[in-house]
């Protein structure tokens, strides 16, 4: 039976019964060969995951044994380091949502400026040329953002602001503003990209000028990945680290103006991390009582991002 040919279609040659079984037999087990690869990769980047939250609290926990959370996320003074110990994460947490809040003043209007233009003015050429150079602003390394801040964004603002520090937080948070632009530019664009040209041509046939169909129909058509976009440049700007190291200090102290030094949460898990803390310390431990502070601020807004592209997403046929 194994030889037997069965008739195959019309204008096609016959096909041995036991060469097909056998295609079969190899085509199932190369899908299940797939099918385990692509749950291996899915199921290692969960348990990196838990890995990682894993460390983070259980390093915590031993912090917090001796450091309440009151302390903690109440105190004003932050000094680990010092003979007189002090534990209040507020300057921290201070400079960096302050330097993010300045980053995302420098990204949103020149990324969705940017967005709009790719989507909705630029020629075709001209965005195949303008698009892959501002991503390349994506791909230039950070330390090379720390040191331009330092050594041209510092010296250009001292010019014409008088009292700018050589370590502030404004040319910390600008040269991080230009390094997110490529994240607001490209995610709005997209969003902005993906809006039916039905809806385009329906504000025209109305009389709609082209600003008027921007403001009026396709910003609000693309809200919702347009915000999403602004809330995961916050989330990489709070968890930015060279250019805060490099350009904003490392003074922990909770100051509101942004021509100080100061310095954040990541910025001081580099200090520690240098080598000079001892292992087991609670000096030691404090960067993973501030680490996991600003993995719970990253997943929150990232959280918070899903949230706004769920509520405001629009769907069209």
């Amino acid at each position: 039976m194994s030889g037997r040919v069965i008739p195959n279609q019309k204008g096609s040659p016959p096909v041995d019964a036991g060469l097909r079984m056998r295609r079969g037999s190899y085509r199932a087990v190369r899908e299940r060969v797939i099918y385990g690869l692509l749950f291996a990769c899915a199921f290692i980047s969960v348990m990196t995951t838990f890995g990682i939250v894993w460390v983070l609290l259980g390093e915590s926990i031993g912090f917090f044994r001796e450091v309440s959370l009151v302390e903690f996320f109440t105190g004003t003074r932050w000094t680990p380091l010092f003979a007189s110990q002090s534990f209040g994460l507020l300057p921290l947490l201070n400079a960096s949502v302050l330097i993010a809040a300045i980053a995302l003043l420098v990204a949103i209007p020149f990324g969705l400026g940017s967005a709009i233009y790719l989507a909705e003015y630029a020629p075709r050429r001209v965005r195949e040329v303008l698009k892959p150079t501002l991503e390349i602003l994506a791909g230039i390394p950070t330390v090379v953002y720390g040191y331009f801040a330092l050594l041209f964004i510092t010296p250009l603002l001292r010019s014409f602001i008088p009292g700018v520090q050589v370590f502030n937080a404004l040319a910390a948070g600008i040269a991080m503003g230009i390094m997110i632009i490529p994240m607001v530019a490209s995610l709005s664009e997209d969003a902005i990209s993906s809006v039916p040209r039905s809806l385009r041509d329906a504000a025209s046939a109305v009389g709609a000028t082209d600003m008027e169909k921007v403001i009026g129909v396709t910003v609000p058509a693309a809200l919702s990945g347009i915000v999403a976009s602004f809330i995961l440049a916050m989330s990489r700007a709070v968890g930015e680290t060279m250019i805060v190291s490099i350009a904003a200090g490392n003074a922990p102290e909770l100051l509101f103006n942004p021509l100080q030094g100061m310095q954040t949460m990541t910025a001081y898990i580099v200090q520690v991390s240098l080598g000079d803390t001892p292992r087991g310390t609670i000096e030691y431990s404090t960067i993973f009582a501030v680490g996991a502070t600003l993995f719970v601020m990253t997943l929150i807004l990232n959280i918070l991002s899903r949230m706004v592209v769920q509520r405001f997403r629009e769907v069209y046929d």
